[in-house]
């Protein structure tokens, strides 16, 4: 498969089933990529194969047909995957995942220790990074000493330690309070404008979706729509798109919009029928690169 040089992640009719029990087709022909320096959210409700993506992307995981480029590397002939992670890809998880009984700055030297640096290399890299992300106050610090939104912050770090071109991260911010989730999306977004990392990002927060360049729609394994984050006002309408009375409107189900502004004697007014046009418009908008 010929790649986009420009493209960092390259995903071509991905398709993950599992067969415990009854087959379940978590990926269904999933396609996309995301060019270097790009920020992407991808939304979708529980179960609708967003870590599942993300797992395939970072070599978690292998798919069960279609193919997945990362970097220029086809994963499927990647041999040492463990090699190529601590490489390429970094991890922010929405669980920080760090280990208890090491403190912050032993954290973020933990990816470390498969290159080859010596220990003082180590620690003044882990140090740098931790000053980074304004946590050099707390380098000997264990996880339980932090607050989330430190821990958080730490894994930020660890993540970093091998300079990786992209960062995964699923939930980052669904362990926080808005103001610490606010700070990380920061944190994140000026890691992308200095650093010029990379990032596909896993979220059910729509603030969070929308702080991001790009959003990726899924539903039931597949992908629903794939669009560049727009005005806020825009953003507002894709919203009332996919909500209930949104999808009642593009529908047509208008019985069940009865004795709203938008109905009257089962039919849309005027106001309803510029509505529904809206929406069409910017769902269609939305399909298009799919």
């Amino acid at each position: 498969m010929a790649t986009d040089d420009a493209a960092l992640i390259e995903v071509r009719n991905l398709v993950k089933t599992y067969k415990d029990g009854p087959s379940l087709r978590a990926l269904d022909g999933v396609s996309f990529s995301v060019q270097r320096g790009e920020l992407v959210a991808v939304m979708g409700p529980s179960g609708c194969g967003k870590t599942t993506l993300l797992n395939i992307v970072g070599a978690l995981d292998r798919p069960t047909s279609g193919s997945v480029w990362v970097a220029g590397q086809d994963l499927a002939d990647v041999q040492n995957l463990d090699r190529f992670r601590a490489r390429t890809v970094g991890f922010v998880f929405q669980l920080h995942n760090l280990i208890p009984t090491l403190t912050a700055l032993e954290n973020a030297e933990v990816p470390m220790r498969s290159l080859t640096l010596s220990a003082k290399e180590r620690e003044n890299r882990a140090r740098e990074l931790l000053e980074w992300v304004s946590m050099s106050h707390r380098t000997d610090h264990f996880p339980a000493q932090l607050s989330a939104g430190e821990r958080q912050r730490v894994a930020v770090a660890r993540a970093l330690a091998n300079s990786p071109e992209l960062i995964l991260a699923d939930e980052p911010t669904g362990n926080l309070d808005s103001v610490s989730g606010d700070d990380l999306i920061s944190l994140l977004r000026q890691l992308n404008a200095e650093r010029g990392v990379t990032m596909l990002l896993v979220t059910h927060d729509r603030r969070v979706a929308r702080s991001m360049h790009r959003v990726l729609t899924m539903r039931d394994g597949r992908l629903l729509s794939d669009h560049r984050v727009a005005d806020a006002l825009t953003e507002d309408l894709r919203e009332l798109a996919w909500s209930q009375l949104g999808q009642c409107l593009l529908s047509g189900d208008l019985a069940s919009l009865e004795g709203l502004p938008f109905v009257r004697d089962g039919e849309l007014t005027p106001q309803g029928q510029d509505l529904a046009r809206l929406l069409e418009q910017l769902r269609n908008a939305s399909s298009s690169a799919d």
